[in-house]
């Protein structure tokens, strides 16, 4: 029981102590924020990818269902240095742990002064994965990142493992006292019959 109860303490202190995501930007408020201010992105991401470095930001600060943002791509050769000149697939899809629906071919998008530009409105809030595809001496690249539209939710998946372990240890721990208590009973009921045959056998 002790141990249960300090794993219980423990993970009601990660529930508690779970991170809260904060975005803050000096100097304007965040419902003046769009995909054009010139404000910090809520994401910059570089990356490497086969003879690709590959650096991604979503715009604006804080990325709302229904209010326009967009993605800045840009890739350049390794070795040389030279930025990719050819086209950028934008696809999004649902990050879900069970599977979603299909892919969504956001645009097909050039490169504008070695940026590929790519334009969104979500209708929904949510989490989801942008992938960026593109074609460079027959390879084909792949770049998956997250986006979060909205708020995040306060339930983060943590926080639903650590729930869902402690009903399952909870129900454990009950079953198991049930079923000693019907042992003792049990074994109660079976000693007095004991008890009582040797008293009716007695001369």
């Amino acid at each position: 029981m002790n141990m249960l109860r300090q794993f219980l303490l423990a993970c009601s202190l990660l529930v508690f102590m779970a991170p809260v995501l904060a975005h803050h930007v000096l100097g304007r408020p965040a419902y003046s924020l769009n995909e054009d201010s010139n404000t910090p992105p809520s994401m910059q991401v570089e990356t490497q990818i086969g003879n690709y470095f590959v650096t991604y930001m979503v715009y604006p600060a804080f990325p709302r269902a229904g209010e326009p943002g967009r993605i800045n791509l840009y890739a350049s050769h390794m070795d040389s240095g030279e930025p990719f000149t050819g086209e950028v697939t934008f696809s999004v899809r649902d990050d879900t742990w069970f599977g979603g629906a299909e892919p969504e071919q956001l645009g097909v998008q050039p490169p504008d002064d070695n940026v590929f530009r790519q334009g969104f409105v979500f209708s929904d809030d949510g989490r989801y994965i942008i992938r960026a595809e593109f074609q460079a001496d027959g390879e084909p690249y792949l770049v998956d990142f997250p986006l979060r539209i909205g708020q995040p939710s306060p339930v983060g998946p943590v926080t639903l493992s650590v729930v869902a372990l402690l009903v399952v240890l909870i129900a454990a721990n009950l079953f198991q006292r049930k079923r000693l208590q019907r042992d003792r009973i049990r074994t109660a009921r079976h000693d007095e019959r004991v008890a009582r045959s040797s008293e009716e056998g007695a001369p």
